[in-house]
C-alpha cells in the first residue's frame, strides 16, 4: 500500500510539472487535426467534425483525462478553412483543469491540381482552475511518527481561476500522397499561474513539425482516388520549454480496418530523463466519411507499469457539404489514418 501511494506521489508530482510546462497530447495526433495545428482547418477540402478522448495512467486510482472536439469546413469560393474547437484537460487529485475554446482560419494557395500550401492562425480563450487547498507539502510529513501536521510553511496558490487568451500559428504543405507542416502554439506566452506575484511563470511557446506519406501497396495512381489497401507513415517532432518529444507513427490500412505501431521518445536531459512508450492502434474507415481509432499506450519501464498506460479513443466524421458538382469528394480528401 504504502509503495502504491509513493508511486502515485512521484507521478503526481511529475504530472504536475508537465501541466505546468507542456500541453496535453494526443498519441493519435493525426486525429485531432486541429489541435495539431490551425494550418490544418478545412484541410479535406469537405466539412469535419471529430472527438478525441485520452484516459491517462488509470492504475493509479486518479484520473487524468484529455478531451477534443472540434468541427471544421472549407470554403471553396474563398479558398478558406474555418474552424471551430474545445479542448479540455482533468486532473482529480488536485482537481486541476484548463479549458481552451478555439477560433481557427487557414488560407489554401493552390500549387497545381494536387498540391497546396495553407496558412492558418488560431485565437484560444483559455479557463484554468484547481483546488489545492488539501495538498500535503514536503515540511508537514513526519516520517518518524507517520504523522501528517495541518500547516505549512510553503506559500499557497489562490483559488482563483486564470484565464487568457492565445494565439497560435501553423503552415502546412500537401499532395495527394505527402504532408509536411510546423506549427507554433503559445507565442503570446500568456502567464499561467495561480500565484498573483510570480510574474515569471509563463507558457513556453510550443514548436512542433509533423508529416506523413502514403505508400500505395499496389503500385497504382493515387491521383485517381484513394487506394484500399495503403501503409501511411507518419511523424511528429515538438518541443516546449525542456521537453522534446518524437512521435512515430506506420499504418496500414486494408478495407475499412486500420491497425499499426506507433513509438513516443521523450528526449533525455539534465532536466528530464528518457522516456520511451509503446502505441498499439486499430481502427475502421467507412465509405461513408465516418472513421473511429483506438490505441492504448504501454510504457516501457517498470515504472510504468505499474501506470497501467493509456487508452485513447478518436472519431471522426467528413462529409461533403454544397453543390457535388464543383469539385471530387475522393480526390480532394486528406489522406489520413483516420
Amino acid at each position: 500500500m504504502m509503495k502504491k501511494i509513493t508511486v502515485i506521489s512521484i507521478l503526481i508530482l511529475c504530472m504536475a510539472a508537465q501541466v505546468r510546462a507542456q500541453d496535453f497530447q494526443f498519441s493519435q495526433f493525426y486525429a485531432a487535426p486541429l489541435y495539431l495545428s490551425p494550418a490544418f482547418a478545412g484541410s479535406t477540402d469537405l466539412s469535419r467534425v471529430g472527438v478525441n478522448y485520452r484516459k491517462q495512467w488509470p492504475g493509479l486510482g486518479y484520473d487524468f483525462n484529455s478531451y477534443s472536439a472540434y468541427i471544421d469546413h472549407y470554403i471553396l469560393d474563398y479558398n478558406s478553412g474555418v474552424g471551430f474547437a474545445i479542448n479540455s484537460f482533468e486532473e482529480t487529485h488536485m482537481k486541476l483543469k484548463f479549458t481552451d475554446v478555439s477560433l481557427h482560419y487557414a488560407y489554401k494557395l493552390a500549387l497545381d491540381d494536387y498540391s497546396s500550401l495553407r496558412f492558418g492562425g488560431q485565437l484560444s480563450y483559455v479557463m484554468r482552475n484547481a483546488a489545492l487547498d488539501h495538498l500535503v507539502f514536503g515540511d508537514q510529513i513526519n516520517l518518524f511518527d507517520r504523522t501528517v501536521n495541518t500547516t505549512s510553511l510553503d506559500a499557497m496558490a489562490l483559488q482563483e481561476p486564470v484565464n487568457y487568451l492565445d494565439y497560435a500559428f501553423g503552415a502546412l504543405f500537401m499532395n495527394h500522397r505527402f504532408w509536411l507542416g510546423t506549427s507554433a502554439h503559445h507565442v503570446s506566452r500568456p502567464s499561467y499561474t495561480f500565484f498573483m506575484d510570480d510574474n515569471d511563470n509563463r507558457l513556453p511557446v510550443k514548436w512542433s513539425v509533423h508529416g506523413g506519406y502514403m505508400i500505395d501497396v499496389n503500385a497504382r495512381d493515387f491521383r485517381n482516388g484513394i487506394p484500399d489497401n495503403y501503409i501511411i507513415l507518419s511523424a511528429n517532432y515538438k518541443e516546449q520549454g525542456p521537453f522534446k518529444q518524437i512521435d512515430l507513427n506506420v499504418q496500414q490500412q486494408y478495407g475499412i480496418f486500420v491497425g499499426g505501431l506507433g513509438y513516443r521518445g521523450l528526449v533525455s536531459s539534465e532536466e528530464l530523463p528518457y522516456q520511451a512508450t509503446l502505441v498499439g492502434l486499430m481502427g475502421v474507415t467507412l465509405e461513408s466519411g465516418l472513421s473511429i481509432g483506438y490505441s492504448y499506450d504501454y510504457m516501457l519501464s517498470a515504472f510504468g507499469r505499474s501506470t497501467a498506460g493509456a487508452h485513447e479513443i478518436s472519431v471522426r466524421y467528413a462529409w461533403l457539404a454544397g453543390d457535388p458538382r464543383k469539385r471530387n469528394q475522393r480526390r480532394t480528401i486528406l489522406s489520413c489514418p483516420f
